[in-house]
């Protein structure tokens, strides 16, 4: 098994933290400590809190679509796509234990005062909805669907209720009643 590289120690200890207990919470002395590295090694990655926060957020957002291309690498329907994404955020859910979509936690933690956190969140959400877009667009292709720009932001929404509904009841029910209306939005 190839030795994992102090960076990626150091940037999946912040990401399981920031993740687990918070990004307010989390402290340099424990992810150093857990880590196990030196101060120095952490300064010599990154050069404050905020970069390794940078950090958390462009690998989340890598596992993330990473994760969705797997989930739809074998389907070609559309609507089998729609449904995989949901299917996708059920997953990630339930393995994570209910808590929840780690931009909207941050952005919550954070708020307007790091701009570039709500930018980066704003932004990973954006690329979520065009990725359903280009699936509706697809699905558009063959069924003329009467507005497919709602149709998306529909989709979008359900799904990130879903979310939010299953991290405050620790259930993946809200998943199951979203797939059921977004198959009445798809005729």
């Amino acid at each position: 098994m190839k030795k994992e590289k102090v960076r990626d120690r150091i940037i999946r200890v912040a990401s399981e933290l920031f993740y687990k207990q918070g990004y307010n919470s989390t402290g340099i002395n424990q992810i150093i400590a857990e880590a196990d590295i030196a101060i120095g090694s952490l300064y010599n990655h990154f050069a404050s809190k905020n970069d390794l926060l940078q950090a958390y957020l462009i690998k989340e957002e890598q596992d993330w679509f990473q994760g969705f291309e797997k989930s739809i690498a074998s389907i070609s329907h559309p609507k089998e796509k729609i449904s995989a994404i949901i299917d996708y955020r059920k997953k990630l859910q339930k393995s994570s234990k209910f808590a929840g979509c780690p931009f909207i936690k941050i952005v919550s933690e954070t708020g307007d005062g790091n701009t570039a956190v709500s930018a980066f969140a704003k932004n990973h959400k954006e690329k979520q909805k065009v990725m359903i877009s280009n699936i509706v667009k697809e699905y558009d292709n063959e069924h003329q669907l009467s507005d497919s720009e709602a149709t998306t932001e529909n989709i979008f929404l359900l799904i990130e209720g879903a979310v939010i509904t299953s991290t405050i009841t620790k259930n993946n029910d809200s998943f199951d009643q979203v797939k059921k209306m977004i198959q009445g939005l798809l005729p």
